[in-house]
């Protein structure tokens, strides 16, 4: 363990839904729920004033509804935040070279190696700057842990939320770490906490007088151990600069069942495509490709296959993905599909023929779908005319997403149904905007790029930005 509180954890404010109320002023101060909508949807994110309610991420979001029915339920604008967390992380690595992203929106710091801290005081420092750094650039909050080691820096950004800094002093680790229950350590979820309960152990003193003899035997070898290690403030992990990426997947719940064979092979199809532009994306690519079915029974089914080499040709992969789908029972109705790519390089070595071939098959299956759609096509709708609706609706104009009218400038989607659309007219910098409905095929309103949250100077060079942060 080190001398001095140097290694840094910011933990982003409710960082979905703050994000959300800073670029709209009118929810700025209510309650906001950002996660996906549908009857199968969680939430991602709830603002503070949603928790109140007893709203909280990972819940579903029929529950949520019922908790806060007047909160605002928005779609996540992934791209946004994607952005917001560039920024962030830019200013992570000013600080110094060893930075490890847990997400988007938390990450670790080792200050020491940077260069930027070395004792208490200029630790605080350094995590002051930051938090003021983040407001200045991205108009949201941050909360802010320093110790030294990381697993005690987790904690005190915890402490710290919303919107503080707090400093766990060396020597002082025990005393505090003493009287917290044992869910407060770092890899002691629900079943592990409920078993050390029937123990007859509750808080991390406890878990320490217990001795590691005892959590060996209730819970194993290893982790035992590693128990006893953290109760006692022993934690020698180092921030690690890049986390290996093992694999890239995309996946969809759907909100009805589906159980046309046809339309599960073209969402298939659907999710290879976006699966590789992820994957180029990254400039990565690969030679495993997943299928991940999960049925109308909540049985889940994972199918793989192993290529020559790494591609990352849409084609070859929609080809592989369209094999291991002819394998599943996709009878009873499917609820969930997803598409991923392991065993990852940074370098392609397709086996020409194959391609070729793959593709060839690929252009001749879209062919018999093109004149498949053409002579039947009310099929799918026939067969799920709920999910038709979502399409024709609330996919091209999703809930809390970017709109442009011609007449009424930018906007975002308050909700959409019955062929109408609500939008309310506001920016991050004005004042709460007015709202008005118009019909979802207005030729004069149409989808677009998120506005930034602070506004920026044309003559800051220096890539600062100014301007009145929005609440978060």
């Amino acid at each position: 363990m080190r001398n001095a509180p140097t290694i840094l954890h910011l933990d982003m404010d409710a960082f979905f839904a703050s994000a959300e109320q800073a670029s709209k002023p009118s929810l700025r101060g209510k309650a906001v729920v950002v996660g996906g909508l549908g009857m199968r949807g969680v939430v991602a994110t709830a603002s503070y004033e949603a928790r109140v309610f007893g709203v909280h991420s990972a819940m579903p979001m029929a529950q949520a509804r019922r908790l806060a029915p007047n909160a605002a339920y928005l779609v996540p604008r992934f791209g946004l935040y994607r952005e917001i967390s560039d920024q962030v992380m830019g200013l992570l690595r000013t600080l110094s070279p060893l930075v490890e992203p847990l997400s988007l929106d938390e990450a670790f710091v080792d200050l020491e190696a940077g260069g930027t801290a070395w004792d208490d005081a200029s630790a605080r420092l350094a995590g002051a700057k930051l938090r003021a750094d983040i407001r200045a650039v991205t108009g949201l909050t941050g909360s802010v842990g320093l110790a030294a080691s990381k697993m005690l820096a987790k904690i005190a950004s915890e402490q710290a939320k919303p919107d503080g800094l707090v400093v766990i002093e060396p020597g002082t680790e025990r005393a505090l770490l003493g009287p917290m229950p044992v869910r407060t350590l770092p890899g002691v979820g629900p079943a592990t906490g409920d078993h050390l309960r029937r123990g007859g152990i509750t808080t991390v003193d406890e878990i320490a007088e217990a001795g590691e003899d005892e959590l060996v035997r209730l819970l194993g070898k290893a982790h035992g151990h590693a128990l006893y290690a953290m109760a006692l403030a022993r934690d020698e992990r180092p921030v690690v600069a890049e986390r290996e990426t093992k694999s890239v997947s995309v996946e969809d719940t759907y909100d009805v069942d589906i159980h046309d064979r046809v339309r599960v092979g073209l969402e298939v199809q659907r999710l290879a495509d976006r699966c590789v532009q992820r994957l180029r994306g990254a400039g990565l690519s690969g030679r495993t490709i997943v299928l991940k079915v999960r049925r109308y029974d909540f049985s889940t089914l994972t199918r793989s296959e192993t290529l020559r080499g790494p591609t990352d040709d849409p084609a070859v992969v929609r080809e592989a993905a369209g094999r291991l789908l002819e394998a599943v029972d996709t009878t009873g109705g499917v609820r969930l599909l997803g598409v991923g790519v392991s065993g990852l390089a940074d370098y392609t070595q397709e086996d020409l023929f194959a391609q070729a071939q793959a593709q060839a098959q690929a252009q001749a299956r879209a062919a018999e779908e093109e004149t498949a759609a053409q002579e039947h096509p009310d099929e799918a709708a026939a067969e799920d005319p709920a999910a038709e609706q979502v399409t024709a609706a609330e996919r091209r104009w999703p809930a809390g997403h970017d709109v442009h009218h011609a007449e009424y400038g930018h906007g975002w989607v308050q909700g959409s149904g019955l062929g109408r659309v609500t939008v309310r007219f506001e920016t991050p910098d004005s004042r709460p905007g007015r709202v008005r409905t118009f019909r979802t095929d207005d030729a004069a309103l149409e989808p677009a790029d998120p506005l930034p949250l602070v506004r920026r100077r044309p003559e800051d060079s220096s890539g600062v930005c100014a301007g009145t942060p929005g609440r978060a």
